[in-house]
């Protein structure tokens, strides 16, 4: 199969394939949508069982970028990179492998700004920064942004429980969360300082050992943690938690997570508003760390006005829970067609120019 027969294959303006014979780097970048700005967006590094299922989450992570950015009020564009490896390799080889990606990244002007992402982190950024000016989420820059994802996926949970059940606190309510790394850690604070009661699981013992001893949580098994008797299910790892084994498991009235491409598939959207569960689509509220990090592409960073725009993703997500209910349309569908109408306005909007030279 070519790239444009790829099912996931959206009219990507770009997708490019890397390869370096002295690092055994192979890396797939995917640039969606430039129409706001420059395709920004993390660097992944996974050890995918095949090429296609890396190419396939390439293209769907890089057009969720665009997406973001669009609900967001960025100027920036949808952009995505896999890197197929083991992230937890040794860091001189680590460190080679991205010097290496770097350089390719390089190569493409600006059209595509890298950060960190699922197996890279801020001190990666800081090695890529090093062959590469087009890397973002630098340590001496916007820093990590995972505080700011925590806190916007915070306060798309405070919309979905002031919409489904009226209330403005989370006193009390269930949370289940699936993944507690950085995002996820710092989310559970947010929870436990709101009154929640949470339920937590992760293959990182170390992780749960500190949420349980910080937060009071209780430890769920991976697999147990769909059927959980609780009010919000927080997916915060990888995607596709939500799919044909899973729903029919769920108890949660509510999804709310920072986890990137939950829905397996577009149709388990349609089954979540079938069964009348309010689903918070991904891309808008995940943005914050995106919101956070995007200071270092136009160079006006201020943390106040990163605050200040991750507050309104609760806004955002109210828009879209009313429209959805006022038109009986799933929410991602809702949350999609408002990406795509400001993604077509904003064709021949100004757009700031990028800190560095194009």
């Amino acid at each position: 199969m070519n790239v444009f027969d790829h099912p996931e294959f959206d009219n990507h303006e770009e997708v490019v394939f890397f390869a370096d014979e002295a690092t055994g780097l192979r890396a797939i970048v995917a640039v969606h949508n430039t129409a706001l700005g420059p395709g920004a967006g993390g660097c992944r590094i996974w050890n995918y069982d095949s090429f296609d299922d890396a190419l396939t989450d390439v293209l769907r992570l890089s057009k969720g970028m665009s997406y973001k950015s669009a609900l967001a009020g960025l100027d920036c564009g949808g952009g995505k990179s896999v890197i197929i490896a083991d992230s937890k390799m040794p860091r001189a080889e680590k460190d080679k492998l991205m010097r290496a990606f770097a350089r390719h990244v390089q190569t493409l002007g600006g059209r595509y700004w890298a950060a960190e992402d699922v197996g890279t982190s801020v001190e990666d950024a800081r090695v890529m920064m090093q062959e590469c000016d087009y890397i973002f989420g630098l340590p001496d820059g916007t820093g990590d942004p995972s505080p700011f994802t925590a806190r916007g996926v915070f306060e798309s949970m405070r919309a979905a429980v002031k919409f489904k059940l009226g209330r403005d606190d989370l006193k009390g309510i269930k949370v289940a969360v699936q993944g507690v790394g950085h995002v996820g850690y710092y989310l559970c604070g947010h929870l436990h300082d709101a009154g929640a009661e949470l339920f937590v699981t992760d293959i990182n013992q170390d992780a749960l050992d500190k949420v349980v001893a910080d937060y009071g949580a209780t430890i769920v098994q991976p697999d147990d943690i769909y059927a959980c008797d609780v009010d919000i299910y927080a997916p915060c790892a990888l995607g596709a938690t939500l799919n044909d084994e899973t729903i029919p498991q769920l108890k949660a009235t509510m999804i709310v997570g920072a986890a990137n491409n939950q829905l397996a598939e577009s149709c388990h959207g349609d089954v979540l508003h079938a069964k009348n569960i309010l689903y918070a689509p991904d891309y808008v509220v995940n943005a914050g760390g995106m919101i956070n990090a995007s200071g270092d592409i136009f160079g006006d960073y201020s943390e106040a006005w990163a605050l200040q725009k991750t507050l309104e993703i609760y806004d955002t997500c109210i828009e879209i829970f009313a429209e959805a209910h006022r038109s009986d349309t799933p929410t991602y569908q809702i949350a999609d067609k408002l990406a795509e109408a400001r993604l077509k306005s904003g064709q021949s909007a100004p757009k700031p120019q990028p800190a560095i030279g194009d």
